[in-house]
Formats: C-alpha cells, sequence, structure tokens
C-alpha cells in the first residue's frame, strides 16, 4: 500500500505525460507521482524523493530505465541526473525532442490557464543545434561546499553537489577553471562572460575577484561592470545584475519585440520591466525623434545601468519604481503613466499579475508585446487581457535554455 511506501524507496512507473517543471507524470496506487528524469511512455525503477503519506502528490527520481523511449540519449551532463544538481533536467533529451517537450508544456498551460487552443512551436536560437545544446551560457552562478569546492544545489534542496565541469557554461566560462579552485565554504561565485568578447568577470560574495592573485580586488577601480553588445549597439551591465543568458537571447528577443510592435514611428511606447535597457534603446530608434519611450525598472541597479546606456536618448523617459506602482501613480504622482499607443512588458518568472495588467488595460494601447519566460504566468496574464478585451495576435516560443525545462515565449496581444 501507498501509505507503507518510506522515503527513498524504490517503486516501478509507467510513465505518463509531460508536466510543466521538468517531470513527468506517473501513478503509484491511485496516487500522483511526479517523475524527473524519464519521458513519457517510458517505463522505469525510480527513487521518491518526496513521499509524505498525506502529500497530494509525490516526487521521484528515475533511476533506472528499464524500457527506454527513442528520444532518450545518453546524458550530456551526468551530474545533473538522478541524485545530482538542479539546472540540467532533460540533459537525457534529443534536442528536438526537448523542443517538442516545451511545445507541449506551452499547449498545456495556454489552454488550461487561458482557454486558448492555437498551434504553438519552439524555435532553436542560432548555433545551438551546431553545439549540441551546450555552451551557451554567459553567467552561471555556483556555491562552495564545506569542502571548498565549487557546485551547485540539488533540486528543491540546500543541498551542495560539487561539480567537475558545467557543459552548459560558455566555453570563456569554463577556461576559468573555477571546479579546479579551492572557495571559501558557503562563497556565493558568480561568472560572466558576455557574448561580446569582453573579459569576463568573476564575483566572490558579490565582490570582484582576482583568478590570478586568488583573492577580492579591493580597489576602487576593480571592474564590476560588462559590456554586452547586440548588433551595433553596446550596453553596460553591472556584473552582478539581469542580462539574458543565453549568448544569442539578446539579439533574438530584440528581433522579436520590434517584429511584434510593427511600425511605431511617432508613436508612445511602454517599456515595463526594462532592466538595463535592452528593450528600450531599439524601441526609441523605432518611434523615431517625434516618438516616445517610457521605461519602468524597479530594481535600482539596473536603472542606473540604462540611465548610462541611454543617455544620448532624448526620446526616452526612465522611471524608477514598482511597475504596477508607477502605473497606477502611486510612487510619483509627477510621472504617471497616461497614455501607451504600444505597451512591451518583460516580466519576472511570477509573471504580471493582475495589478499591472490592470493598469495596461486602463491605458488601452493598440497592441501589447508581452515576452515571458514562465508558460503558466503567460497563461494567467493572458487570461487576465482576455476579460479585458485583447486576443492573442501572434505567439512564438524559444528555446532559450537548452537541456533545461526553461523556455521564453512572445505573444502580440490586440484588441
Amino acid at each position: 500500500m501507498a501509505s507503507d511506501i518510506l522515503p527513498d524507496a524504490l517503486v516501478d512507473l509507467e510513465v505518463g505525460p509531460i508536466a510543466h517543471g521538468g517531470h513527468c507524470v506517473a501513478r503509484y496506487d491511485g496516487r500522483v507521482v511526479f517523475v524527473r528524469h524519464t519521458l513519457p511512455g517510458e517505463r522505469v525503477r525510480a527513487r521518491l524523493t518526496d513521499a509524505a503519506p498525506d502529500a497530494k502528490f509525490w516526487r521521484a527520481d528515475a533511476v533506472e530505465i528499464v524500457s527506454a523511449s527513442p528520444d532518450r540519449v545518453e546524458s550530456v551532463w551526468p551530474e545533473a541526473g538522478p541524485g545530482g544538481v538542479g539546472g540540467g533536467e532533460l540533459a537525457h533529451v534529443a534536442l528536438p525532442a526537448q523542443r517538442a517537450w516545451k511545445a507541449a508544456v506551452l499547449d498545456e498551460q495556454l489552454r488550461r490557464l487561458a482557454r486558448l487552443e492555437r498551434d504553438v512551436s519552439i524555435l532553436a536560437a542560432p548555433g545551438d543545434d551546431e553545439f549540441g545544446g551546450l555552451g551557451w551560457r554567459t553567467r552561471i552562478d555556483l556555491v562552495a561546499d564545506a569542502s571548498g569546492r565549487a557546485g551547485m544545489r540539488g533540486p528543491r534542496s540546500h543541498d551542495v553537489h560539487a561539480l567537475t565541469s558545467m557543459p552548459l557554461a560558455s566555453p570563456t566560462i569554463e577556461a576559468l577553471e573555477l571546479f579546479e579552485r579551492t572557495w571559501p565554504a558557503g562563497a556565493h561565485i558568480e561568472a560572466i562572460a558576455p557574448a561580446s568578447g569582453d573579459e569576463p568577470v568573476v564575483l566572490l560574495d558579490g565582490l570582484p575577484y582576482d583568478l590570478r592573485k586568488g583573492r577580492v580586488d579591493k580597489r576602487p577601480n576593480a571592474r564590476t561592470s560588462v559590456r554586452e553588445r547586440v548588433g551595433d549597439r553596446v550596453f553596460r551591465v553591472a556584473a552582478a545584475g539581469f542580462w539574458q543568458v543565453h549568448r544569442e537571447a539578446p539579439g533574438v528577443l530584440t528581433d522579436a519585440v520590434l517584429a511584434g510592435v510593427g511600425d511605431v514611428d511617432g508613436a508612445a511606447v511602454l517599456d515595463l520591466y526594462s532592466g538595463a535597457g535592452l528593450f528600450t534603446a531599439p524601441l526609441a530608434d523605432a518611434v523615431g525623434e517625434t516618438g516616445e519611450v517610457v521605461s519602468v525598472e524597479g530594481d535600482e541597479r539596473a536603472v542606473k545601468d540604462a540611465r548610462r546606456n541611454l543617455h544620448d536618448r532624448g526620446n526616452v523617459e526612465l522611471h524608477a519604481g514598482d511597475v504596477g506602482r508607477v502605473l497606477s501613480g502611486r510612487d510619483d504622482a509627477d510621472s504617471d503613466v497616461v497614455h501607451a499607443d504600444v505597451v512591451v512588458l518583460d516580466p519576472p518568472r511570477t509573471g504580471a499579475g493582475r495589478s499591472v495588467v490592470g493598469g495596461i488595460l486602463e491605458l488601452r494601447p493598440e497592441r501589447v508585446v508581452y515576452v515571458a519566460c514562465d508558460p503558466a504566468a503567460l497563461a494567467r496574464d493572458i487570461a487576465l487581457f482576455a476579460d479585458g478585451g485583447y486576443g492573442v495576435e501572434t505567439l512564438q516560443g524559444y528555446d532559450l535554455f537548452p537541456m533545461t525545462h526553461h523556455l521564453e515565449t512572445v505573444a502580440v496581444l490586440t484588441r
């Protein structure tokens, strides 16, 4: 009986459909089990990792494949396999099947949460097929274990697993040999290697670290920022700040956003969650001298970067503050956003939510271009927009996180 199962027990499962989050659904004695490291249609022996007797569902890792899917390949990152680190949960899946997996998840979330039925597809980023879906990360975060070895945490865990390599990292990061060094126990290590070719930066607990000398660089002029190039535009970004991690993501998403907004010459465009200005700069070019771009960002560090990157743009107005509060006028009564022909938003993984969507609906823009990093959050927000009279004109998924369950989606909504 299921009530007699102990944590870490091995169970035999027939694996069912894909579910959002990097796992598949199986059943054991009538109970739902979310299983990682498997594929639909497989028969596996799985180790239960979360099996509380009163839980609504259990979690498990497939540790033995009894009957394999034709989409299974030898894992390109075994250290992200069962009992290992998070961040590579699809490393056992062939690249075309990874994109089909993500399309299935996006489709299911849209149907269930937004009551939207449409054909969805996932496009690969340039170069990913040639590189086998590896070497795309220009930024990685590590933590040192008790012995000072750099590694990552396990999924849904605080346990640190030391690593010997990180095959998703760019060759420039791999060349830093971070896993061959000894670090202070518990230290947070960040490595940033811009795709532009700018010199990489390593941070130790947020401070610049000199790899040659093996210590924190305390000089006042120590580098804490990097230059990122997107087309002919150069952005200065704080090393610890937000920037798309895939080497091709900034260009791919910028092109998608510009295609989504269409002809905005002379228009008023609102750029929400604008970060360091990735979309703001090309939008400023697109609206021309008679148009205006109003950008809103809540992270002070990102706003500081944006001011540097956009200082010469006379048609850009920057607002620092919570997006919902700025839209409602609660942050600054003198900076109310009162009009927008087009709205671009790139919210965090939790989505925009009812307050921000409501603020956008009050502006009644002709179109909304939504850049989403979570399909469930996107679907929930699309449902809110639908209640306000907006429908989806186009929707495209992008595989900007190979070997993981994550994806980006750009949706264009019109009224």
